[in-house]
């Protein structure tokens, strides 16, 4: 829904538009829930929900929706010859609603909240008329009996199903609610501008990073050479990170990889990196020579084999990268897996789901 919100907002004075999500999903599902697709009145479709499964079926519910404003609840299931349904054998429910410019307020401040990076969740009742709420940490308020429930999921950072589960009197005054999370993105901090950093630069930021380069020369770290990245820093990288992690700007989400292939940068950069208590990937770009000199290197300044075994170096997985697009695709390929606890291997050694929860 963060990828289509800006045009919904731009449609909505002029017309009203379906909006169409994936609010729970059992088993194998080519997308998580709050994936989302708006359709307008003339048929227009913005975004997608299953790759192309189910999503005629979808516009033409939403066809119903935007004619008469109630809004539908569907379950695709897995598809045989004769039905519409998801071939990957999962199950997904959407949620049908109608949008007009009555919704403008709430969701221009959820457009703020997602511009500033500012966590929020969007709770929406699943029934005929739904009633929607924003909530915001340390500003909850009562809404329904669901606000707790719905603060929770907040808090965890995921999203669900909160309220009544079924048809039982509860449902009045807990309805079953799809409560959608939203956080700030996690951040990559490049250390180094070179080749490596702009190719990885642009692919992080196809995967929703919030991309930092940084480098202490000034000829080479600039806006123009790095355009895929949010922010382009000249400074030292073990001082810019000293300041943000103690303006709490580095979390266990964030991944820091060291791309710089220079002992003066790298030492005092990973030095830093490994104090940190909590970090989602660290790795430092180099040969294993290199990594045997900078092991030493560390060893030198009196840490650990524990702590140095954090880098993740040689860095990415062996793909047989050369070019700096390939290497970032390695490198990527590697934090994904590290981030989900997946195993790296090829599907086809594998066996269970292909589309496995982390």
């Amino acid at each position: 829904m963060r990828d289509l919100l800006g045009q919904v907002l731009d449609l909505l004075p002029g017309e009203p538009v379906a909006l169409a999500r994936v609010v729970d999903r059992t088993g194998a599902g080519p997308r998580d829930t709050g994936a989302a697709m708006a359709i307008t009145a003339d048929g227009r479709v913005i975004g997608s929900l299953s790759g192309g499964c189910v999503e005629s079926a979808v516009v033409t519910t939403a066809g119903q929706v935007l004619l008469d404003g109630h809004a539908s609840t569907e379950r695709f299931a897995a598809a045989d010859e004769f039905t519409v349904g998801l071939p990957c054998g999962g199950e997904i429910e959407v949620f049908v609603e109608r949008l007009d410019h009555s919704d403008l307020p709430l969701l221009r401040d959820l457009h703020t909240a997602l511009t500033a990076h500012q966590p929020v969740a969007y709770a929406t009742t699943l029934e005929s008329t739904p009633d929607r709420k924003l909530l915001h940490p340390g500003r909850i308020e009562p809404w329904r009996n669901l606000d707790q429930d719905a603060a929770a999921l907040l808090t965890a950072g995921h999203n669900g199903l909160i309220g009544a589960q079924d048809c039982t009197p509860a449902a009045a005054t807990r309805p079953r609610t799809f409560v959608q999370v939203f956080r700030s993105p996690a951040r990559m901090i490049l250390a180094g501008a070179n080749d490596y950093t702009r190719a990885l630069a642009v692919a992080a930021s196809q995967l929703g990073y919030h991309v930092t380069v940084v480098d202490a020369r000034e000829t080479f770290t600039t806006p123009a050479r790095f355009p895929a990245a949010d922010e382009v820093v000249v400074d030292w990288p073990h001082r810019y990170l000293t300041a943000e992690h103690q303006a709490g700007r580095i979390d266990a989400r964030t991944v820091i990889c060291v791309l710089t292939h220079d002992p003066k940068f790298d030492i005092p950069t990973l030095t830093t990196a490994l104090n940190f208590p909590a970090l989602a990937f660290l790795g430092a770009l180099g040969s294993r020579r290199a990594h045997t000199d900078r092991t030493h290197r560390l060893h030198e300044l009196g840490l650990p084999d524990t702590e140095i075994s954090r880098i993740r170096s040689p860095l990415g997985l062996d793909l047989a990268a050369r070019t700096p697009e390939e290497t970032a695709i390695s490198i990527l390929a590697q934090i994904l897996a590290d981030r989900t606890g997946a195993t790296a291997q090829p599907l086809t050694a594998l066996d269970g789901p292909i589309h496995r929860r982390p």
